[in-house]
């Protein structure tokens, strides 16, 4: 029976390509599916054999740890050079549109809680 290894949702590419070469180096045999036509389905990694989940767990242990620091660093890396923009810096860039969802988001604000005021709660 198969054996679910890794859930590829919401996972950028380069560490997808990532676990399917680390497995493939390692001689684990697995398979893919995909999130389908509508995405409903569930895109994952699947090993074919149960006994390969220990050794595969422990390198992907490794590769995450090894990822998370290089990402880290990388991310360091921007924010000190100036390119990762904060909340304000991101907003300014585009302001017209920052000043319609605030705008929006106060509209929708001021309808719900005039409706449930008007009754009397």
């Amino acid at each position: 029976m198969a054996i679910l290894f890794f859930s590829l949702r919401g996972v950028p590419a380069d560490e997808i390509e990532d676990v399917r070469q680390l497995l493939a180096d390692n001689g684990i045999e697995f398979y893919e599916t995909s999130a389908g036509t509508w995405g409903t389905s569930l895109p994952a990694i699947w090993l074919y054999r149960a006994e390969d989940l220990p050794a595969a767990s422990e390198l992907f242990d490794r590769y995450q740890t090894q990822r998370a620091l290089t990402q880290r660093a990388h991310y360091q890396a921007l924010k000190s050079s100036g390119e990762v923009l904060g909340f304000w810096r991101h907003n300014l860039t585009r302001p017209l549109r920052f000043l319609g969802l605030v705008i929006l988001v106060g509209l929708v604000g001021f309808v719900s809680l005039k409706w449930l005021f008007d009754l009397g709660l």
